[in-house]
């Protein structure tokens, strides 16, 4: 039996990156939806869910993508409302490819340090990346610094995340930024594009052990961390930049799809994403 899946997609145009990555992870009919809103989301599950018996199911799944990963969450949420019994299929949310990059992130730093020992200080962390890794990072022990241009967006984020080894930060400027992070083991840059939150002199003053900047176009989050770094020395901090995460994103990305289709009730977000890629590394 062929495996279908399809996905719903948040923009009006679905992600063709989502799609070039589904094909690639062998998957035989994709079904490919976009503008797609919570109040649409029945009638397209109905439509996985009544096609196939139940025993059919797993060779169907659901793929919640697009630009915004808060309208991303409320499909994901809208889908998973219409399952009932034994008639669902499975599911994975990545919008913005927030949980896959996050997991990566992670995943790197994790070859250097011991999360539990850990201190990260998170820049752009109410962002799609940021929050993911906060999320990721606090549930692993870590004492996470969620830093933000506004004090609130940051205590707002810690809040959603919830835990208590999180600490916001409002930093609007280098030297609050770099104030935020002094003593952090890790950095991690996850900021929109072409914002640069720390000069090659301010980087140096942190003095952090693994700087990590997932934003692959110029300028660097961090400045001296190059997009291809993988474990590459940056003046005596072991940097990775978005290439050099890329690549296990790719493959947590792939593995993910696939995985969809081994059972109908799988429900792949921030934390089973990670987990994965987890496993992938081992």
């Amino acid at each position: 039996m062929k495996k279908i899946l399809i996905q719903l997609d948040t923009d009006a145009q679905p992600s063709v990156f989502d799609r070039v990555v589904a094909v690639d992870s062998d998957v035989d009919e994709l079904f490919s939806y976009g503008g797609v809103i919570p109040s649409a989301v029945e009638g397209l599950v109905h439509g996985a869910m009544f096609t196939r018996g139940p025993g059919n199911l797993k060779n169907t799944a659901i793929f919640v993508g697009g630009s915004n990963v808060a309208s991303g969450e409320e499909l994901l949420a809208a889908v998973r409302s219409v399952f009932f019994g034994p008639l669902s299929v499975s599911v994975m949310m990545d919008s913005n490819g927030s949980n896959t990059t996050a997991a990566a992130a992670v995943l790197a730093a994790m070859k250097h340090l011991e999360p539990d020992t850990t201190t990260a200080a998170i820049l752009g962390g109410t962002g799609p990346v940021g929050q993911r890794a906060a999320q990721i990072l606090s549930g692993l022990g870590s004492n996470v610094r969620l830093i933000s241009r506004s004090q609130e967006r940051a205590v707002a984020a810690c809040e959603r995340i919830g835990g208590g080894n999180l600490e916001p930060f409002g930093a609007d400027d280098e030297d609050s930024i770099v104030s935020a992070c002094e003593g952090a083991d890790l950095v991690i840059a996850a900021g929109a594009a072409g914002v640069q939150f720390i000069s090659e002199a301010a980087r140096d003053r942190i003095g952090s052990k693994v700087l990590i900047d997932v934003n692959a176009v110029p300028p660097s989050g961090i400045e001296g961390v190059g997009v291809m770094d993988a474990a590459a020395d940056c003046n005596g901090a072991i940097a990775y930049g978005a290439i050099g995460v890329g690549g296990m994103k790719m493959k947590i990305h792939k593995a993910a799809v696939r995985k969809l289709f081994t059972t109908n009730d799988l429900v792949l977000d921030t934390n089973a994403i990670f987990e994965l890629g987890r496993e992938l590394s081992l």
